[in-house]
């Protein structure tokens, strides 16, 4: 079977439980235990929360177990907390995807600039433009940066992957460096073609049991016009910000190459 239609059953197949029953508050809880765990890498309680939205820390509680019946958060044996799983990421990332949002992100525009000034010094040549534009979203995004240079796939801040907490065993980064190792014939078997597509856990198909997440943005460049650049991270990361800046990058690596 072709990578592309593993990737499509898997999709299909992740689907979570809930439906259009869901209310304005367990939305806005949800949203707050994924930020809130990108932050601090540890299970969300109900006593944080309920300081958060001004009610009862019982409140909260039943709040959470109607999520987790509907698969999107979980909890860890030995926490009283509750974790993001692939499906609660998934609904916040379509969220994202089709709810315009116009809250300005503390410090976006700096970054972004940040990245132009940094890509427009090297605009005269296409690669060096390239490896800028992957090494500042390195240090913005605290990821590893991937882009596709012609047949090369160029990576950068592998250290940053694995200093992440989720990948201390050896088992776990075994996994993500199988996927590394997969990733360019990946690409080039499935060819992404959203302006910006991402892929959270499971639905990677070169590494369903990594717990990274893929944010890719496709864009024309003289080397093809399905060239590529993002970043590859825990699934346990913020969002809003990376999902704007990959893109971002992405248009501004097209129009000025």
């Amino acid at each position: 079977m072709r990578l592309q239609q593993v990737w499509h059953s898997l999709t299909l197949s992740a689907k979570p439980r809930y439906n259009n029953t869901m209310t304005e508050r367990q939305i806005q809880i949800l949203s707050a235990i994924i930020e809130q765990h990108a932050e601090i890498a540890a299970p969300i309680g109900s006593v944080m929360l309920a300081k958060l939205f001004g009610v009862s820390s019982a409140t909260i509680r039943s709040e959470m177990v109607r999520l987790e019946e509907m698969g999107l958060i979980t909890q860890p044996h030995t926490s009283a907390g509750r974790i993001p799983t692939d499906a609660g990421y998934r609904f916040y990332v379509n969220m994202l995807n089709e709810t315009p949002n116009t809250n300005i992100l503390p410090g976006f525009d700096r970054s972004a600039r940040a990245i132009e000034a940094r890509v427009n010094t090297q605009s005269n040549h296409a690669d060096k433009a390239i490896r800028s534009a992957v090494d500042s979203l390195v240090d913005l995004t605290h990821n590893l940066g991937i882009a596709t240079i012609g047949d090369e796939l160029y990576m950068s801040g592998i250290g940053n992957l694995f200093s992440q907490p989720e990948f201390a065993s050896a088992n776990h980064a075994q996994s993500v460096a199988r996927l590394l190792d997969n990733l360019e014939p990946w690409l080039r078997e499935a060819a992404p073609n959203e302006p910006l597509n991402v892929y959270i856990g499971a639905e990677n198909p070169i590494g369903r049991n990594s717990g990274v997440s893929l944010i890719i943005s496709r864009y024309r460049s003289p080397y093809s016009d399905r060239s590529y650049i993002g970043v590859l991270g825990s699934t346990r990361q913020s969002y809003d910000k990376v999902m704007r800046l990959v893109r971002q990058t992405g248009a501004m690596l097209e129009e000025i190459l």
